[in-house]
């Protein structure tokens, strides 16, 4: 049995199994969440909806809602996640269709789903439920900087969505695997949707958003590891601040940089380049030594989904070489995955 404080927050019980609805997406960096249920909760994935024009694809059976229905699903999880959490209007045919066709409606945008009248009103007409995930708690405190007990580690990344909740996932399941008490801690729709709790945290006003990272990881038993799904970037000119609010209000023992292969500008910011993964970690651990002087890093996670195997392991083990730290792909695993996790833990 766990020995971690429960977190006091999880959204409505979801029904499930799931259809992942697309939208209109052609950034695959913008489906996120659709991969990540895909990926870590495949059990409740029937199949994918798009609205014409899409051309992402989780490589789920495409169905139509009323095939979904037919088949056992209950909702329709939109599995997008793009600038400004944005529900546009282009969409709302296709999540009419779905209320029409019996399944009820998960949402983690900023735009709430139970906002949108024409939704609401056919939601009540069809007897089906709008539930918006991306809801924090309303009595979330301020931070109070104070050292919690318990260990952490925080997955930081040099952009947005190039892995930093896969790799708390699969570090979180290897410590565990390892004999270890290990909780991973969801800080975005996705994590929320995987964990079934969490702290969706750019959704909290902006004074409470440390105070909601200490909310996320709360005292816990001394062996204990909570591992924190990292959001956005440090050096990102939109969603820095997030990052540092879970960089000092989760106060993490140990960080890993998260980083993807061949990336140079930042993800709908093509106007800044992605720092250097040396330049992550030095902001890093001079911003989280504010509230943790003892804070490390521990390695570097690695994307290399862009990569054959060769030449992934080739670009493993440069960086590896160049930085002097363990660097892994966790997708890939192996034994840099393996000496990752010794480092995490050392």
């Amino acid at each position: 049995m766990s020995t971690a404080a429960a977190v006091p927050h999880a959204p409505e019980a979801l029904p499930q199994p799931y259809l992942l609805f697309l939208g209109d997406t052609v950034e695959p960096g913008y489906a996120k969440t659709a991969y990540g249920l895909r990926d870590w909760a495949p059990e409740r994935c029937l199949g994918e909806f798009a609205c014409p024009g899409a051309t992402v694809s989780t490589g789920l059976p495409r169905l139509t809602p009323a095939q979904a229905r037919a088949g056992g699903a209950r909702a329709m999880v939109i599995g997008v996640a793009n600038p400004g959490g944005r529900i546009p209007p282009a969409w709302v045919p296709a999540l009419l269709d779905a209320l029409q066709a019996g399944l009820d409606l998960v949402g983690g945008m900023h735009a709430r789903l139970s906002g949108i009248d024409v939704l609401r009103n056919a939601a009540i007409a069809h007897g089906r439920r709008l539930i918006d995930v991306r809801e924090p708690p309303s009595d979330l405190p301020v931070a109070s900087g104070r050292k919690r007990t318990g260990k952490r580690l925080l997955t930081v990344g040099t952009d947005c969505a190039l892995g930093k909740k896969y790799t708390a996932l699969s570090l979180a399941r290897a410590f565990r695997e390892r004999g270890l008490d290990a909780t991973f801690r969801a800080s975005g729709q996705t994590g929320i949707l995987i964990a079934g709790a969490g702290v969706p945290m750019d959704a909290v006003i902006a004074d409470f958003a440390a105070g909601a990272a200490e909310f996320l990881s709360p005292d816990a038993d001394p062996a204990h590891w909570d591992v924190v799904e990292g959001q956005g970037s440090l050096s990102h000119p939109a969603y820095a601040s997030v990052s540092l609010s879970l960089l000092h209000g989760s106060q993490p023992d140990v960080i890993v940089v998260c980083h993807a292969v061949g990336r140079e500008r930042m993800l709908g910011h093509a106007h800044y380049l992605v720092p250097s993964i040396e330049e992550t970690i030095d902001l890093a651990l001079r911003l989280g030594a504010l509230t943790n002087p003892a804070i490390r890093c521990a390695g570097v996670s690695l994307n290399t989904a862009a990569l054959d195997d060769a030449d992934a392991q080739n670009a493993i083990a440069s960086t590896a070489a160049r930085l002097g730290l363990p660097v892994a792909d966790p997708v890939r695993g192996g034994a840099a995955f393996d000496r990752l996790v010794d480092a995490c833990l050392a």
